[in-house]
C-alpha cells in the first residue's frame, strides 16, 4: 500500500483510535491507514518490560501492567488513545510523558523498511517527537515492579482527578498545547469564552481547553471556536496558542 501510494503521489495519514484528530467535513485526499488488527494490539510482558503493538489501547495497557505487578503507566489511565498515537505525540498527564518510559520502538519508514529505534535515536519534547515520519508498529516500555493494589489505587486516583477536572463529553481532548508556564485552558477562560458556541460545538464550561460536540458539530464549527480562542488569547496575552489536536485538511 505504501509503495502504491508513493508511485501515485498520494499522501499517507496514519490513524490510531482517532481520539485527537479533527478531520475536515468533506473528503480527505489521502490514504488513511488505521492500525487496528489483532497483530498490532498484542501485549507481552518481560522482566520490568512490556512489549506492545501500536494499536494497544492505553487504558488496557495500564490495566494489564497492573495485573502483572508492573507500575509506571498509571498516569495514562483515562487517555482514550493507542500506544502508537501516544508515542508520536509524546502523550502525558500529571507532569509525566510516555517518552520517558521508552526502551525501543519498531517502525516502518515511507519506503516500507522496518527498523528498530533505540532511546538514543529518539527525540521527545512536550507533545512532540521525531516519529511523525514513521509508522509506529510496536514498542518496548520500561516499567517497575510494584504492588498491584498500590498500582490500582494510583489508577483510581488519576481517573478521579480526570473526572473532576476535565469534560468527558464527546471531544478530541485538549485542543491547544499549554504555552510555557501557562495553562491554555486558563488563558481561554480568562478571555471569557467558556460556553461559547458555534453550530453544534461548544467551548466546555468545565475546562476551556476542551471543545465538545453537543450532538451535531462539524469540523468547521470546531475550527471556528479554535480561531476565536486563538485570537482572543493573542489579543489579551500576546500568546500564540499551538494546536494539540491533529487537523486533517
Amino acid at each position: 500500500m505504501l509503495s502504491q501510494a508513493k508511485r501515485s503521489r498520494i499522501s499517507i495519514l496514519v490513524m490510531g483510535a482517532g481520539s485527537n484528530i479533527l478531520a475536515k467535513d468533506d473528503c480527505i485526499d489521502a490514504l488513511v491507514l488505521r492500525m487496528r488488527s489483532g497483530e498490532f494490539a498484542k501485549v507481552k510482558f518481560g522482566k520490568e518490560r512490556v512489549y506492545a503493538g501500536s494499536a494497544a489501547l492505553l487504558n488496557r495497557l495500564a490495566r494489564l501492567s497492573c495485573a502483572q505487578g508492573l507500575g509506571g503507566l498509571e498516569f495514562l489511565a483515562g487517555i482514550p488513545g493507542t500506544l502508537g498515537g501516544a508515542l508520536v505525540s509524546n502523550a502525558g498527564a500529571w507532569g509525566r510523558c510516555i517518552g520517558d518510559l521508552v526502551k525501543d520502538i519498531r517502525v516502518m519508514d515511507s519506503s516500507g523498511k522496518i527498523k528498530t529505534l533505540t532511546a538514543s535515536d529518539l527525540k521527545f519534547g512536550y507533545r512532540r517527537s521525531n516519529l511523525s515520519k514513521y509508522i509506529v508498529l510496536s514498542a518496548t516500555l520500561k516499567l517497575s515492579a510494584a504492588d498491584p493494589k498500590e498500582i490500582e489505587r494510583n489508577i483510581a486516583g488519576y481517573l478521579k482527578e480526570r473526572c473532576a477536572s476535565q469534560d468527558l463529553s464527546p471531544s478530541a481532548g485538549c485542543v491547544f498545547k499549554n504555552p510555557a508556564g501557562r495553562s491554555a485552558g486558563a488563558l481561554i477562560d480568562e478571555c471569557g469564552l467558556k460556553g461559547k458556541k458555534s453550530g453544534g460545538a461548544r467551548i466546555s464550561e468545565k475546562h476551556a481547553n476542551f471543545i465538545v460536540n453537543t450532538g451535531n458539530a462539524s469540523a468547521r464549527d470546531v475550527i471556528n471556536l479554535m480561531s476565536k480562542a486563538f485570537e482572543a488569547v493573542k489579543r489579551k496575552f500576546r500568546i500564540n496558542l499551538e494546536p494539540e489536536i491533529k487537523i486533517w485538511q
